[in-house]
């Protein structure tokens, strides 16, 4: 049998031991976790729940940072180019595939320069209209649509989000022209439908439950295939546009080779909260569904949206830039 010191030896000269040690110590200071998404919002709101739960777990701090623009694009290179010792972090969302089906080229790989740890949540999306719209349901925004081309306006969180593409998917699906008008993300979109400025919005029921709940805009239609718990009352839009679904999701991610034993904490450190009621009744209430997953499979469910998102793209007529 090997001594100890040989084992020493052997460990040090593969540079597994130094990994190891490292992995054991993580986290030695603050975690950064980073979204790029605008204050408020789906991304900001469901990152600060998970920093808390995971600030507890880790023993040290997990601090949300956002870095809004470019569809979350901004906000991916800088966590890509990061140095992969597992305190920069980043709650990555449907954008990130979008993203990736859309561009034909982006200034880091989204699948090869990160280190996946695990699925968050899942969520559909919700498009709505002023309380005092002449348009009260999916049916009469598509026959509006069509007596005026174009005309109507809807928001997302950017060119290239998750929202647009679902706006337009809407759009092609029900053979209308709709005009695209992005934002930053945050409440922006919503206080700018209230006054008038746009006549629809694409967004998630974080951003756009409460004030549907609260009748100061009207939830036309929800994009997933059966109502949605946290808002049972706005229908289906695959009631009028049959097989109609959107669905999209919330994840973790560090960068490429950060060491395996780091990601291995996150994902118990995340699934683990998961678990935790008062995280789930948290997330439940932004209408998003806790799902977690393997760092594996993560990475296969991220490939797998980027193929579908290229098939919309595809299928629409989108130009990809």
């Amino acid at each position: 049998m090997p001594t100890r010191r040989a084992a020493v030896a052997a460990l040090l000269s593969t540079g597994l031991l130094p990994r190891m040690a490292s992995a054991q110590a993580w986290p030695r200071r603050p975690v950064m976790l980073m979204h790029g998404f605008g204050a408020g919002g789906n991304a900001d709101s469901i990152s600060r729940v998970v920093a808390n739960a995971l600030s507890q777990d880790l023993g040290e701090q997990v601090v949300v940072e956002a870095k809004p623009g470019a569809g979350g694009n901004l906000a991916s290179e800088q966590v890509a180019r990061a140095t992969p010792d597992g305190h920069t972090i980043i709650l990555l969302t449907g954008g990130h595939a979008v993203s990736a089906a859309l561009y034909k080229s982006l200034r880091f790989n989204p699948v090869d320069d990160f280190a996946f740890a695990s699925l968050v949540a899942t969520f559909p999306f919700v498009i709505a209209a002023r309380a005092d719209s002449p348009i009260q349901s999916i049916a009469q925004l598509v026959e509006a649509a069509r007596r005026e081309p174009g005309k109507l306006t809807f928001s997302s969180v950017g060119f290239g989000s998750t929202q647009h593409l679902a706006g337009e998917l809407f759009a092609e699906t029900a053979g209308i022209k709709l005009t695209h008008v992005p934002y930053r993300g945050g409440m922006q979109p919503l206080s700018d439908l209230m006054s008038g400025r746009i006549d629809l919005m694409v967004d998630s029921i974080t951003v756009t439950g409460a004030a549907i709940r609260a009748g100061t805009i009207r939830g036309l239609g929800v994009t997933s295939r059966e109502p949605w718990p946290a808002l049972p009352e706005v229908v289906p839009i695959a009631t009028t546009l049959p097989g109609f679904e959107v669905r999209s999701w919330i994840g973790i991610a560090a960068p490429a080779a950060t060491p395996a034993p780091v990601i291995a904490r996150l994902e118990g450190a995340i699934n683990k909260a998961l678990l935790s009621a008062q995280v789930r009744e948290q997330l439940g209430f932004l209408g998003v569904k806790p799902e977690g997953s393997t760092p594996e499979g993560m990475k296969a469910f991220v490939v797998g949206e980027i193929e579908r998102w290229k098939r919309v793209v595809r299928a629409s007529g989108i130009e990809q830039l």
